[in-house]
């Protein structure tokens, strides 16, 4: 075989998976979503009070966990005492923050008979936060809550449900909603949150596992908790290692759409990488660390999810070979010459395909969040922002981990928080507020 034909074959197959792979799982994402939004997620436009729904009211340990969050704290615990759920606790760890964030919490513990702060000397990350809450909590049920996010006041109840339900599930995650719209960043952001978080999680729950829970807003069972040691402290996504952890151990995980939180996110090109840099390390983390268990027989329900990850990780490095062939082509062989590196029409389909994806997902969410059809127009840019952003992202993060020393505790960094930092935002009033 002549090795210059063989090449450029080589090369066709990866344009073909660089097209494909996106291309169809778009049209996975958007018939999984609508489904799920047409049987269970029926009369989400009215307004229905969760309480009744709940057979009992028990007590919910809320827990969160604070690293240099001065400016935002006061405002993230003043919220959470507007829950209309009634039988709640709120355990707040101030994890060696170095500035005031421990002397603003014990001032609110001050006010709030429900709240307790638990205070760490140093820094000892996330994980470690909410592990030592944990111990410390009353309740059957533990919601973790991320130092920056607002949360509706019905959410506890929402997610409760599901926990009351069935004694098989472990965790439910909530519906993060972004605050900050004032930029071009903040304003993708809306539409990739609808689209890459909440049609692909409503396409998983109807396969019946989640890839991950979401950090900002996860309620768990304490036994679940207990089965699989908690959170770990080594890992940069304790949000996807603790779902891969409960599933393997066959927990079920839930997607509440209705339970809402509203969350700060970068807004500069600098802060969103390093923060999918975070994201793409803790996923390859837990693909690395569980493929073993996954890919025995009794956990073939996790198949999916395994296989769709790692297909996004194959198709970052055939992105990136993809790029490296285009810039050096003319330097390859006359063979070569013939193989179109830039996408032309394929790349008007894919285009079109994602603002397709992203229509879908915000039609479907405008329940939840008001106006949100209004961000469609800025999406167009997504592809090339957030594909590439996310493209290198996966391809640092596996040499990195593999070269991370083993056991390695993941401590906190200081975020991007947006523009609008200190400042609720108009959305999040408005929506906080049920409009």
């Amino acid at each position: 075989m002549n090795p210059e034909f063989f090449g450029s074959d080589v090369v066709r197959a990866l344009l073909n998976y660089v097209f494909y792979y996106p291309f169809l799982a778009a049209y996975v994402w958007m018939a999984g979503g609508l489904a799920h939004a047409l049987v269970f997620e029926r009369g989400r436009h009215r307004k229905i009070d969760p309480l009744p729904l709940l057979p009992e009211q028990p007590l919910v340990s809320v827990i969160v966990p604070c690293f240099n969050e001065g400016e935002r704290v006061q405002e993230v615990i003043e919220q959470l005492m507007r829950s209309r759920y009634p039988n709640y606790e709120v355990i707040a760890v101030n994890d060696g923050s170095s500035d005031d964030t421990g002397a603003i919490l014990d001032a609110l513990a001050t006010r709030y008979g429900q709240l307790r702060v638990v205070h760490h000397a140093t820094n000892q990350g996330k994980a470690v936060a909410l592990n030592t809450a944990a111990v410390l909590a009353n309740g059957e049920y533990i919601l973790g809550v991320d130092g920056d996010a607002l949360v509706d006041p019905d959410a506890i109840a929402w997610m409760l449900t599901h926990m009351l339900h069935s004694e098989r599930v472990g965790a439910v995650t909530g519906n993060p909603r972004i605050r900050g719209r004032t930029t071009l960043l903040g304003r993708m952001q809306v539409g990739e949150f609808s689209s890459n978080i909440g049609l692909i999680k409503r396409t998983q729950q109807l396969a019946g596992r989640l890839f991950t829970v979401s950090g900002v807003l996860s309620m768990f069972r304490r036994n679940a908790l207990l089965d699989v040691d908690f959170w770990s402290p080594d890992v940069m996504t304790e949000d996807i290692d603790i779902s891969w952890k409960l599933q393997l151990k066959d927990w079920r995980v839930r997607y509440e759409p209705r339970a809402l939180c509203w969350i700060l996110m970068p807004e500069t090109v600098r802060g969103l990488y390093r923060q999918r840099q975070r994201w793409a390390t803790g996923g390859i983390q837990t693909l690395l660390r569980y493929t073993g268990q996954v890919l025995k027989p009794r956990n073939f329900m996790m198949w999916p999810v395994f296989l769709e990850y790692l297909a996004s990780v194959v198709w970052a490095y055939a992105m990136f070979a993809v790029l490296v062939l285009a810039l050096v082509r003319r330097f390859l062989p006359p063979e070569w010459q013939y193989v179109g590196f830039w996408p032309e029409w394929h790349g008007m389909l894919l285009g079109i395909t994602c603002m397709l994806q992203m229509g879908v997902s915000l039609w479907i969410d405008r329940h939840y969040d008001r106006d949100i059809l209004r961000y469609l127009v800025w999406t167009i840019w997504y592809p090339l922002a957030f594909w590439m952003i996310n493209m290198f992202t996966t391809v640092v993060a596996l040499p990195a981990t593999i070269l991370r020393r083993k056991g390695k505790r993941a401590r906190w960094t200081s975020p991007d928080r947006g523009v609008i930092a200190n400042e609720r935002s108009t959305a999040s009033v408005r929506a906080i507020e049920h409009e």
